[in-house]
């Protein structure tokens, strides 16, 4: 009887498990049914990195089936570049690797991106490669088979290289190293990779595909979930089978603190808000009181300084244009030419020295920082041209205020007497010799003694 009732219970079991497979395999996984998409959309800089940070932690906290890295950009920041692939290597979470939209590319940085994705597609009408290291500038070092050759005869034309192709030549090893171990993990084709690095080679989607650069190509998001369902990626040192097909997918929108960041890490906005953070807290200390100019500066002033912290900057630059504003500051309160002109010299050598490396979509703008240069040079010259005049124009006070004024001899006798002037009777001495009822003025004033000469009149009334 008890055995009878262990098999009843047994094919309850089994009808149970036929009549509700998901039970049994759906979440036995124990991942949420959902893809979640983020979009990259533009370079890569310190916001594409945090984007990408918050979006993986979303997906990880969500235990979703796959995260969709959607890119179109032209390249960006190496350190934030490395940033992302660190985070996707990292991530429990299967990244799929997806250019898009038809007409949008994965340059520079995106390559790299892409290839260390778990998986990897493109839309039709995209590209991708081009991922030479350009940040340190110049052109590549002509070395012996493309820089492989490891022979005496490279070796000799490494050491005779510049300085300048030798830092080219280590930034574009490093790269071309760091592209081949992305294909190796990835089983994606290495010797394009490097041809990328070392060539600037790209390709379209089709020809993507038949390379073996990435897995396949996908018109949308609905074909790529189909495809990449059942594919088995490595997620942190384990094997996966991926289940995506048919499930919904939810974008993740970036927030507030991702616009900015997008905003002022433009290193020519980040220069125009510590410019107008700078002369907001001068204005605030020349006019005590005004309130709004030194809390408007101050906000633009740290977050100027904020965005240049996230970006790799020479400090050297960054003094520079310090030295530079506070010299234009200078001649604005005490004109002079030279701090103008040295002001303005400080400026643009710290903006052409700011940034230590360059990427696409960060690089310094000559019509912005020649604009800024002008205008500050051109404002300061104006508060300065009001100062003087200001100046020229003070109200003369005390012995000053004598000088000039008309004065009548009431008695004289010698050098010496006594005149009326401003109504008031006034000792006298002159050079000269004067009578009862003369007109005078006054010359000099000295011990409260006036120094008085004649007043010449001419016909019509004028003095002369």
């Amino acid at each position: 009887m008890k055995l009878a009732r262990a098999v009843l219970l047994a094919a309850a079991f089994v009808a149970v498990a036929a009549v509700c497979p998901s039970s049994a395999t759906g979440e036995a996984d124990g991942r949420e049914k959902i893809v979640l998409r983020v979009e990259i959309d533009g370079a890569i800089g310190p916001a594409s990195a945090r984007q990408l940070e918050e979006a993986l932690a979303v997906a990880a906290d969500r235990n979703a089936q796959a995260l969709i890295l959607q890119m179109d950009t032209p390249g960006g920041l190496v350190t934030s570049m490395r940033e992302m692939i660190a985070g996707i290597l990292a991530s429990p979470v299967p990244v799929i690797g997806y250019v898009a939209p038809a007409g949008g590319h994965a340059a520079s940085a995106g390559t790299y991106i892409l290839y260390a994705t778990h998986v990897a597609a493109m839309a039709p009408g995209t590209n991708l490669g081009a991922a030479t290291p350009i940040e340190m500038g110049g052109p590549l070092p002509s070395f012996p088979d493309g820089g492989k050759n490891d022979g005496p005869e490279a070796d000799k034309d490494k050491k005779n290289a510049p300085a300048g192709d030798t830092m080219i030549a280590k930034a574009t090893n490093d790269a071309g190293a760091l592209i081949r171990s992305l294909a190796e993990l990835r089983g994606r084709n290495a010797e394009w990779g490097e041809k990328a690095v070392r060539e600037a080679a790209s390709l379209s989607a089709g020809a993507a595909l038949q390379q073996h650069v990435i897995d396949f190509v996908a018109r949308d998001t609905t074909e790529l979930l189909q495809l990449a369902d059942g594919r088995t990626v490595e997620i942190v040192g384990k094997k996966e089978a991926m289940a995506t097909k048919g499930l919904p997918v939810e974008t993740l929108e970036p927030g507030w603190l991702i616009r900015l960041l997008a905003v002022i890490t433009d290193p020519n906005i980040a220069v125009i808000l510590m410019l107008v953070g700078v002369y907001g807290l001068v204005f605030e200390f020349t006019s005590p009181g005004a309130v709004a100019p030194g809390v408007i500066g101050t906000i633009c002033l740290l977050l100027g300084l904020y965005a240049l912290n996230l970006l790799p900057i020479s400090y050297a630059g960054l003094a520079l244009m310090l030295l530079g504003i506070i010299f234009l500051v200078v001649e604005a309160l005490n004109p002079t030419v030279v701090l103008g002109l040295g002001g303005v010299a400080a400026f643009l050598l710290g903006a052409a020295m700011l940034l230590r490396i360059e990427g696409p979509g960060f690089e310094m703008s000559w019509a912005v920082i020649g604009t800024a240069a002008v205008l500050t040079l051109g404002l300061a010259l104006l508060t300065g041209s009001y100062l003087w005049a200001a100046r020229k124009n003070v109200p003369r006070v005390g012995a000053q205020a004598m000088q000039g004024l008309p004065a009548e001899v009431l008695d004289w006798q010698g050098s010496e007497g006594h005149v009326l002037a401003r109504g008031e009777r006034w000792r006298a001495k002159a050079d000269e010799p004067l009578a009862v009822g003369d007109s005078v003025e006054v010359a000099d004033v000295r011990d409260l003694v006036l120094t008085i000469r004649r007043r010449n009149v001419r016909s019509d009334g004028a003095r002369q």
